[in-house]
């Protein structure tokens, strides 16, 4: 669960035909440009299906196009539940930072002084890998999500793992950089962002993303699966995955065990509440404005042009200029982007794979951003 997967090309799309389910609800002017968007993702990209929000303060409108399933015919529903994956970095980030303005957290401090004698391995130093270093994406630590056998999800698609294992497949491999002198993703920041929040709290990182941050943003459709929930709630599409590297045979990908997403990749949402819960962040009804202004401090991050990183929440600059402020996800079975602008406008984009699931990858993936664009733009 990166926010952004590797090229895995497959042509056995054929199946989803070109039909497509559209809104039956009034859309705001720039509604139809969108749906061309969304069509194309489907037509041109083929990603079985694509679900959109847009909402600009005054009107709001829910889009679809292609199908729930690859096999047959069947609609898309509006606003789908989806998995957001690292989407789920920024409501850790968000705790993280309302116990630094309750004083129980500094961000600055060492991560060694919450999760002591826990942070061991060649070249990492926990007395040097800040809280501010685990959720910036500049700690150095490896990426637990690269020694996981991912490549062969369909051998883990239905295995819990917990924590522990995660961290110790992160710790057997030396530190990639020293802590704060580069930016590389890592899972493995959030993986100890939500341990520090269990300690910290002595409550469990479900309860507390639930009580401090999606029952706060007022999100009726976003959810923390609980230990051993493999399904979705709520009306949604099935999610297509490549079940092997090795043969590029797709699975379906709906049901899984998000459990290695963790602080990093576990929730579930759909379009429309990710889009609030970044206009809702960016509006200050989460943080305090000094916390706010710590998780805007943004770096330089070479995922797309002109993104930069802050805390659990990236920038990406707009065609007809200024930025939307979001994250994004990539997990088995869908890719979500959007976010939302500093004048209230909101964009949630959801696709039922990820890119090189059906198609090429990196043009299915700068065809999801190019859509987003669009969606804030015109």
């Amino acid at each position: 669960m990166t926010v952004r997967k590797g090229v895995a090309v497959l042509t056995a799309a054929g199946l989803m035909g070109a039909a497509l389910t559209t809104a039956a609800d009034a859309a705001p002017a720039k509604g139809t440009e969108l749906q061309k968007g969304l069509d194309a993702l489907v037509r041109q990209e083929k990603f079985p299906a694509a679900l959109a929000y847009v909402a600009d303060g005054r009107r709001a409108a829910s889009l679809v196009a292609g199908s729930s399933r690859i096999d047959r015919q069947v609609p898309v529903p509006r606003d789908g539940t989806v998995r957001a994956g690292s989407n789920t970095k920024t409501f850790t980030a968000v705790a993280v930072l309302q116990l630094v303005a309750e004083g129980k957290v500094e961000l600055d401090a060492p991560i060694e002084k919450y999760l002591p004698e826990i942070v061991r391995g060649e070249g990492i130093d926990a007395t040097r890998i800040t809280v501010r270093h685990l959720l910036q994406h500049t700690s150095g630590l490896p990426n637990y999500t690269e020694y996981l056998g991912l490549e062969n999800f369909e051998q883990v698609q239905h295995r819990y793992v917990p924590n522990h294992e995660l961290l110790a497949a992160a710790l057997r491999h030396p530190a990639k950089f020293a802590p704060g002198t580069k930016w590389e993703y890592s899972n493995t920041g959030y993986l100890l962002a939500g341990m520090l929040i269990e300690n910290v709290t002595g409550r469990p990182i479900q309860e507390q993303i639930t009580e401090r941050v999606i029952k706060k943003a007022g999100l009726k459709h976003t959810y923390w699966p609980q230990v051993g929930d493999q399904t979705i709630q709520g009306r949604h599409p099935q999610g297509y995955a490549i079940g092997d590297a090795a043969t590029g045979k797709v699975i379906d990908a709906t049901e899984l065990d998000p459990s290695w997403g963790g602080a990093a990749g576990q929730l579930i949402s759909t379009p429309g509440d990710l889009g609030k819960f970044f206009k809702v962040l960016l509006e200050g009804r989460l943080l305090p404005a000094a916390q706010l202004a710590e998780m805007r401090k943004t770096v330089d991050a070479p995922l797309f042009p002109g993104t930069k990183y802050g805390l659990g929440l990236m920038s990406n600059p707009l065609s007809c200029g200024g930025v939307y402020w979001g994250h994004g996800g990539d997990i088995h079975g869908f890719e979500t982007r959007g976010g939302a602008t500093e004048d209230g406008r909101i964009v949630g984009l959801a696709v039922t794979a990820m890119p090189g699931t059906f198609g090429d990858g990196e043009k299915g993936s700068k065809a999801v951003m190019a859509t987003v664009d669009a969606a804030f733009c015109k």
